[in-house]
C-alpha cells in the first residue's frame, strides 16, 4: 500500500506486551499490511512516531534489531497523557506507526572493532537495537568483543532482564556488566553509579568504540571518565533526546543551530556534538 504522505501513519497491531519495570513496557507491533514491513527498512538507532488514534503521537526509539524478524519493538516509559493511554492498551489493539526517522548508529564504521556499550535506565532501549544487530548470527563475525555495561536505580528498574541475564551473556565473546545505584536485599551484583563502574572496569580505548546512552547527568560524568581512560571524541557515539514532533525537519521543535535532531540525528559522535552550539 502506497503512503501518500510521510505524516500519515500505517495501521499496526500490538502483538505482545512485556512489563519491563513499574513504568516501562515493551510493545511488539506488526503492520497490518506485511508489505509495509518489507519497505520499512529501519536501521539500528532510528526512531518512529507511534500514534494512539484520537489521542496523538509520540516519538519513540525502535528497540528491536531488523535482524530479529518482521516486527518492531518499542519500549515506552509512562511519562504523560499519551504514554499513559498506550500503557492501558492490550494485545490485539490497533495503533499507527510512521517512520523510520533519523540517522542510525554507524555500524559499517564499527566493523572490525571492539564495542563497549554503556547505558542507563530506559536509555538501553536504543542501544538494544544495535546490540542485537552486532550479536546476530548474520553479523557477529564482523565485530570484535562486545561488552555491555548497564545500570539503573534498582533491580526492579533494570529493563530487558532476560537479555541482560540470559540471552546476551550466552553470545560468543560477549560480557555483560550490570549495576544498581544502592544496595538492596537479594542483589548480589555490583552496586554503584554507571560512571564509577566504567572507571572500575577500565576499558582500553585500543581499537574500541564506546556507544553511550542514558540520562544527561550520567552521560556527562561518563564522558569525563572516557576522556580520562584515553578515548578520543571520534571513538564515542551517543544519541540526543529532543522534542521531536514531525520527524521530517519541518516543525523546528528539535533544531540545534542548523541541525535537526530528527533528521541529522539522533545519533552523533562526541566530535560532532562539540561542533554544535554551546548548550550541547
Amino acid at each position: 500500500m502506497h503512503n501518500p504522505s510521510p505524516l500519515i501513519p500505517y495501521p499496526a497491531t500490538i502483538t505482545k506486551i512485556v512489563d519491563e519495570t513499574g513504568d516501562v513496557k515493551t510493545f511488539t507491533v506488526e503492520f497490518d499490511d506485511p508489505e509495509v514491513m518489507e519497505r520499512f527498512g529501519n536501521k539500528p538507532g532510528q526512531v518512529a512516531e507511534l500514534s494512539v488514534f484520537g489521542e496523538g503521537e509520540a516519538t519513540i526509539s525502535i528497540t528491536s534489531s531488523p535482524t530479529r524478524g518482521k516486527f518492531l519493538e518499542f519500549s515506552v516509559r509512562r511519562v504523560g497523557r499519551l504514554t499513559s493511554v498506550l500503557h492501558q492498551m492490550e494485545v490485539g489493539q490497533k495503533i499507527g506507526v510512521r517512520g523510520p526517522y533519523g540517522n542510525w548508529f554507524p555500524y559499517e564504521m564499527m566493523k572490525g572493532k571492539d564495542l563497549f556499550f554503556i547505558g542507563g535506565g530506559i536509555a538501553l532501549a536504543p542501544l538494544r537495537s544495535l546490540i542485537d544487530f552486532v550479536l546476530s548470527e548474520q553479523y557477529r563475525k564482523d565485530y570484535g568483543k562486545v561488552e555491555i555495561l548497564y545500570g539503573a536505580r534498582s533491580y526492579n528498574d533494570l529493563c530487558f532482564k532476560s537479555d541482560l541475564f540470559e540471552r546476551w551473556p550466552k553470545c560468543p565473546n560477549t560480557k555483560v556488566y550490570t549495576t544498581i545505584d544502592r544496595p538492596e536485599e537479594g542483589w548480589t551484583g555490583h552496586v554503584g553509579f554507571v560512571p564509577n563502574y566504567v572507571e572500575e572496569v577500565n576499558p582500553s580505548p585500543e581499537n574500541k568504540i564506546a556507544i553511550i546512552c542514558g540520562p544527561p547527568i550520567m552521560i556527562k560524568f561518563t564522558l569525563a571518565v572516557m576522556e580520562k581512560l584515553g578515548f578520543s571524541d571520534e571513538q564515542i557515539i551517543t544519541t540526543l533526546e529532543m522534542k521531536m514532533k514531525c520527524c521530517i525537519g519541518k516543525c523546528g521543535r528539535c533544531n540545534i543551530g542548523s541541525k535537526f535532531v530528527c533528521v541529522d540525528g539522533p545519533v552523533f559522535s562526541l566530535a560532532q556534538l562539540k561542533q554544535l552550539p554551546p548548550e550541547f
